[in-house]
């Protein structure tokens, strides 16, 4: 991390069990922290995947009154026509680019990384490798939306990730980000890449949180799209 970030402490980690062939970078929700999802991915971890959960800098946040929290960008609202920081969302894309960066210099090539995020940590990962010149494993997308989304399809025009597979789930009883708002995204999605290689899954009764099954779905998707690499 670069910038103003040199405050925030290291992401929390799940090592792999053995070598490290491929990585997962998932970013947490507004007013969260890394901490949580690294417990969450021990619990569905491979053997051959390194789980990077980073933290989020502190900040004002417009929508919670000002008050200070972990957010990856400002948020001024979350409905589809909220005005949007396009400014913090391009800075942050280019932290979490940098941070992938990091990875391939650990040895792990970005074909074998996948993004994934929380509500505004899965709207940053969307929103990153569509803009991105490293082609990813794909992306898991969890309660979120694509941000500066009229930007596209311009703003992807010279993607690489055109074929990635993306999996984005969200909860059909979400009261913060509203689920047909997680619908059109996955709408706009497919016509920014390859629409056969998009999931969008709903959770009956599921708020704005994670559940066991999705968990469970999440490492299947892994499992996936970050098969164990087998020595020759």
């Amino acid at each position: 991390m670069c910038g103003n970030n040199m405050s925030v402490p290291l992401p929390a980690i799940v090592p792999a069990a053995r070598k490290a062939t491929a990585a997962v970078i998932f970013l947490h929700g507004l007013g969260d922290t890394g901490h949580g999802w690294a417990e969450g991915f021990a619990g569905i971890r491979l053997p051959h995947v390194k789980y990077i959960c980073p933290h989020a800098p502190t900040m004002p946040v417009s929508l919670n009154m000002r008050m200070s929290m972990p957010s990856w960008f400002d948020i001024y609202g979350l409905s589809p026509d909220a005005s949007e920081d396009e400014a913090g969302i391009k800075r942050a894309s280019e932290n979490l680019k940098a941070l992938i960066d990091q990875e391939v210099k650990n040895g792990i090539p970005s074909h074998r990384i996948l993004l994934g995020g929380f509500s505004q940590g899965g709207a940053l990962s969307l929103y990153t490798a569509l803009t991105t010149q490293q082609k990813l494993a794909g992306v898991v997308a969890l309660s979120c939306w694509l941000p500066l989304r009229s930007s596209f399809p311009q703003a992807s025009a010279n993607s690489v990730n055109k074929d990635m597979h993306v999996f984005q789930c969200h909860g059909d009883a979400d009261p913060l980000v509203p689920f047909v708002f997680g619908s059109q995204t996955a709408e706009k999605m497919k016509s920014l890449i390859n629409p056969n290689n998009i999931t969008f899954k709903s959770y009956r009764g599921l708020p704005h949180s994670a559940c066991p099954e999705e968990m469970v779905d999440v490492k299947r998707f892994i499992e996936k799209q970050l098969p164990p690499i087998t020595d020759v």
